[in-house]
């Protein structure tokens, strides 16, 4: 169905009259008459009745016209939804549990009426980075492993939240009562990590955290999902897990987990944000701001970074 005629038949019949539905529409009046024939012709009706006064709508005239308005504000959200400018902004974040996802929630409390899709490309930094290019998402959160020189010309990046680490264990592995341990302390434990794709930036974050600190870190083993990986880590005592401070986990209270600080240097996960530096979406500017904001380095906290942050 064209969807100028139906505009021009609703402009109409709110009108009474093809001269100022015209002249709202910035047409002319025989381009009026022309989109109302070749709608009723497509529907094989008459819309309208000619009067000395102007236009008024037949019964069937009154029948489509709360169907042509809804047809209307579908194609308009529909246009909304894609339209740089007018949809929501689109943002990437690898998990929904993590940071990243963290942070966004909470610019969305601060900025409540800014419209925010947040969307999981399941994609490393080049893939993702690729994504912002193309414009497919507005931003997303990554470890950014190579200089900005090598980067499309377009794309700019921040590093605008470090991200301390837990570990997590069970009530019966040898570190549950500790208040904080040191990467150090973790060296004779098997941190298992299954499903971490080789290649990727956080794969060489942690075998270089893993090299730094001479951790084991396993990778060994197939993948069943988060809560099957707590249940596994709460029945062991040996195994245990690295998390990200702000990582969202839940499980039942007969688990026990303990979330352990580590520090003494505390190993910190950088992420940036990655954006157009000619993306025109007006609420852009308002999270970047937003995350600045928020950045803050712990006081007094020695830290480690990987070597391709520190270049």
């Amino acid at each position: 169905m064209d969807l100028d005629a139906v505009r021009t038949f609703v402009a109409a019949a709110d009108a009474g009259q093809f001269q100022v539905a015209a002249a709202a529409l910035s047409i002319t009046q025989q381009a009026v008459s022309k989109r109302v024939a070749a709608l009723e012709r497509d529907l094989d009706v008459r819309l309208f009745t000619r009067t000395a006064r102007g236009v008024r709508l037949t019964v069937d005239g009154q029948a489509f016209l709360p169907h042509a308005r809804e047809l209307l504000r579908v194609a308009e959200r529909a246009d909304a939804s894609v339209r740089p400018g007018r949809r929501a902004l689109r943002v990437d974040v690898h998990s929904r549990r993590t940071a990243p996802a963290v942070l966004l929630q909470d610019f969305h409390r601060a900025h409540p009426r800014i419209e925010l899709d947040v969307v999981t490309l399941d994609a490393d930094v080049h893939a993702a980075t690729a994504a912002v290019e193309a414009g497919t998402v507005d931003a997303t959160f990554h470890a950014v492993t190579i200089p900005a020189r090598h980067l499309p010309g377009a794309i700019r990046t921040a590093r605008l939240i470090d991200e301390h680490h837990e570990v997590l264990v069970g009530p019966r592995h040898a570190l549950a009562n500790a208040r904080a341990v040191t990467p150090a302390q973790l060296a004779g434990h098997r941190i298992w990590m299954p499903g971490m794709a080789a290649g990727t930036e956080w794969a060489s974050y942690y075998d270089e955290l893993a090299a730094a600190f001479g951790l084991t870190i396993d990778r060994v083993g197939p993948v069943f999902g988060n809560e099957a990986l707590l249940a596994e880590i709460a029945d062991s005592a040996e195994l245990a897990t690295l998390a990200g401070e702000r990582t969202r986990y839940l499980w039942p209270d007969s688990y026990d987990l303990r979330r352990i600080p580590v520090r003494g240097p505390a190993p910190v996960y950088p992420i940036s944000l990655i954006w157009r530096d000619d993306n025109p979406h007006p609420a852009l500017t308002e999270l970047r701001a937003h995350l600045d904001s928020r950045r803050a380095d712990a006081p007094d906290t020695e830290v480690w970074l990987p070597t391709w942050r520190l270049t």
